[in-house]
């Protein structure tokens, strides 16, 4: 497969939510992706002002996380949480699905949760919502419902993970592409820090690409 360097680099969201991040490594971050001018940084939410300050007059975007890691607090606490961050400056958000709810069959419980963020769209222009589904607690008859439910629910990307159970996979990019249609975004994070493993994910239908390793893979495709 094919792709300019400007375009992988506008797919990627340069990230770090790993709970050690300490102020200079979101510096660093944020130097990157200016750098080499990828599309997005994704940050914990008590970074974000950071992020924005720093990036302010760039075209890279600022993406918080919302009920990360394991997507179990309240609707009205995710809702809270992303208020907040796009009060703060954050361009787009990646939430975790209630995960419980949905392997309890509680699909209702599940679409109302994505809703509770997605519905702040309404006061804040152009924000991005990505759902994180985990597809390493699911089975493939749940990252299917999962993927319906937050389509269902208005999110723009469905996403494969937060890359602390599993990585993604070609497999379930495929499944979640071939779920949503071709209009909404798939997000494939986890375990990309290579440019054949970028390719790949992009190949199976990926429009977006979450990675710590996104300095490595344009390096590759600038060699």
């Amino acid at each position: 497969m094919k792709i300019l360097r400007n375009q992988l680099a506008n797919m990627i969201d340069h990230t770090l939510v790993k709970p050690t991040a300490a102020k200079g490594d979101v510096i660093k971050l944020c130097e990157e992706a200016k750098r080499y001018n990828l599309g997005c940084v994704c940050v914990n939410p008590v970074y974000v002002p950071l992020a924005v300050q720093l990036l302010r007059g760039t075209k890279v975007k600022v993406s918080s996380t919302v009920g990360f890691p394991y997507g179990s607090t309240l609707p009205e606490v995710k809702a809270f949480e992303t208020k907040r961050c796009l009060e703060n400056g954050a361009h787009e958000i990646d939430m975790v699905m209630n995960i419980g709810a949905l392997k309890s069959k509680e699909y209702e419980t599940v679409k109302k949760d994505i809703e509770a963020v997605v519905n702040l769209k309404r006061s804040f222009s152009g924000v991005v919502v990505k759902v994180i589904i985990e597809t390493g607690y699911l089975t493939d008859e749940e990252k299917v419902m999962a993927c319906k439910l937050a389509k269902e629910a208005r999110a723009d990307y469905v996403k494969t993970s937060t890359g602390i159970v599993r990585g993604a996979t070609i497999e379930d990019v495929k499944l979640m592409r071939k779920t949503v249609g071709e209009k909404m975004g798939v997000k494939a994070a986890g375990g990309i820090r290579t440019l054949q493993q970028a390719l790949a994910m992009i190949e199976a239908g990926a429009t977006r690409i979450g990675t710590s390793a996104g300095v490595d893979v344009i390096k590759e495709i600038a060699e």
